[in-house]
């Protein structure tokens, strides 16, 4: 599992920037549709489209999120292990 910190690490700030991505790009569109700025569309469809790409956004962050604490976990349970290793050599 060591060896996947750097792509957990990467991989949590790649998703990070995607859900910002996300979340501005959909807000614009959203609020585009919403104040009537896209006559093709009827007014709801841009509450509509902000909901889910807000929820895509919190999905991705989420996600992201779930990386670092996988992260912090992998990196606790390595120190437990050389403390037990030096206790282990100790004795």
């Amino acid at each position: 599992m060591r060896e996947h910190l750097g792509f957990l690490k990467i991989s949590s700030v790649v998703i990070k920037i995607a859900a910002w991505i996300f979340l501005v790009l959909g807000m614009v569109g959203g609020t585009a549709i919403l104040l009537g700025g896209v006559p093709a569309y009827p007014r709801w469809t841009g509450a509509f489209i902000l909901a889910i790409y807000i929820f895509v956004f919190f999905f991705l962050y989420l996600i992201a999120k779930i990386s670092d604490l996988l992260i912090n976990i992998i990196k606790e349970i390595k120190k437990e292990e050389e403390l037990i290793k030096d206790d282990l050599n100790k004795k």
